[in-house]
Parts: structure tokens; sequence; C-alpha cells
């Protein structure tokens, strides 16, 4: 296995990183195979890029047969679109590196969590384009063929997780254009990709609403999308067990931090991956 990580110099002088896991062939085992790919977009409400939303799902989608990749990208004080930049730029990066990085191409899926979610969906909107194409990007070519989103960032209207369009927008946060802009549902339309999405019912953070709007936007648009919704849990639990829960958690019976019920969506993202690029 490869473990690597490629700088990426953005706009006004930000850094982000993006760290690979990647698997390599062998000449026993179909030397010459590609695999999909995930680019993996951690949350934090745009203030930091949360360690238990980067390389546990890593490992984890590198077990399932994935190229992983997980990408750090820059926060407060950088604002928009410095990270949607710089997402474009792995997708680009991880594409041109397809033959080096044993990937498929034309399977490179994006998940985001919580304000990640906002990034990873706004690359996937129409709304991004004049932004990717003035820095000398082919929308078309950056965005991911699949998008999963778990409790994502959503909307800027009713529901918003204000401390997010807050950290993106800085001096701009009250600017009525950008935040309709940057509002992930009023902008899906039939050129997204297939989505996954998953909300607990309970999250205090990111209201569920966010994910409610974002499946009505999709079913409006003709958008393929599979949803969970699952009853009880906090916000930001990542894989919801005891090896991603915050430090100082209690463990079992953490509703905040470890739920049961909640650990399978690992295993619905991945069956729903495998129907969606027809991988056997």
């Amino acid at each position: 296995m490869q473990h690597f990580t490629q700088v990426i110099d953005g706009i006004d002088g930000s850094r982000a990183e993006l760290v690979g896991y990647v698997i390599d062939n062998s000449p026993e085992m179909d030397p010459d195979r590609r695999r999909p790919a995930i680019l993996i977009i951690p949350g934090g409400g745009y203030a930091i890029g949360s360690d238990r939303e980067s390389e546990p799902v890593a490992l984890q989608f590198l077990a399932a047969g994935y190229q992983a990749f997980v990408l750090k990208y820059s926060c407060v004080p950088s604002r928009y679109p410095v990270a949607l930049l710089e997402m474009a730029e792995a997708m680009s990066m991880i594409r041109e590196h397809a033959d080096e990085w044993h990937v498929d191409a034309g399977r490179v899926a994006a998940i985001g969590f919580s304000a990640g979610g906002h990034l990873a969906a706004n690359l996937t909107t129409v709304s991004s384009d004049a932004e990717l194409r003035d820095a000398g990007y082919d929308p078309a070519a950056v965005r991911p063929d699949a998008l999963l989103l778990c409790y994502p960032v959503i909307t800027s209207g009713r529901f918003a997780h204000r401390g997010s369009f807050d950290n993106l927008l800085g001096d701009g946060k009250d600017d009525a254009s950008l935040l309709e802009l940057l509002s992930i549902e009023k902008h899906v339309d039939a050129t997204m990709p297939p989505v996954f999405i998953w909300h607990t019912i309970t999250d205090q953070a990111v209201p569920v609403e966010n994910s409610l709007l974002m499946i009505q936007a999709c079913r409006d648009a003709g958008v393929s999308i599979e949803a969970h919704l699952f009853p009880q849990g906090g916000h930001g639990l990542s894989l919801a067990t005891v090896d991603t829960a915050r430090a100082g958690s209690p463990g079992e019976g953490d509703l905040n931090n470890v739920v049961p019920a909640v650990q399978i969506w690992p295993r619905l993202a991945f069956d729903w991956l495998r129907r969606t690029f027809d991988v056997r």
C-alpha cells in the first residue's frame, strides 16, 4: 500500500493537502487492475477538518477495495471559494494520476461530512461553474461520479448551520446573493451525480431538514438519490463507533458518539456504490 501526502497550493496563499491511501497492484493478482476511488471531505464547520471523519473513514473504504483520499482543505481564515478550488484540484489530481494510483478515472466518488458535505455538494452544482471556470477548471472534469453526504450542511435558509456559513463567508456572511448561491438545494439539477445521503432525526447542530431539503431537490430534478434517516444520534457521528467517538466520550450508550443502529451506514454506502458504479 502507498500512503502519501500531496500539497495543493491554492489561491491567496492557501495550502491544502491530499492524503492518499492507495492499494498497490500485484503481479499475482490482476496487475493492471484499476479501482474505484473515494475523496473524503471531513467536516468541522469550515473552522477545522475533523480527524474523526478522515483516516478512520479512509481505512473503511480502503478495506472495501477503494483507493481512498482525504482532502485537508483550508478553513478559517480562508474564505469562499478557496476550499472549493482546493477540492477541484484534488479531483483533478486523482484523475490525472489514475495510472500511477491504479484508479478507474470514471469511478471517482466524493463523500462529505457536515460542512464537508456542503463543500462536496457545492462542487457538483452548476452554481460553482463560474468560480471553477475563472480558476481554469472544466466543471465537468472535476466533478465526482457519485456523491455521498453524511449529516450535511445544505441550506443557508431557515434550517442553516449559521456557524458554517459565517466561517465560509467572513465579512460576506450577510450577503443575500452569496448566501443564495451557496444554498445547495436551490441549485440541484439533472447534471448532479447520483446521491447517497444519511442523517439522524435528533441532530441538534445541523437539523435533519438539511437532508430533507436535499432529498426533495433531487426528486424535483430527477437526480437518483438513496436516503437513510436514523431515529437517534447526535451530530458528527463519523462511523458512530467507539473508535471514532470524541475524546472523553463514555463509549457505549453515548448517543452523541456511539450509536449501534447507525454503524450500518458504511455497508449501505458500499452496496449503493457497487450498484451505482456497476462494480462486481
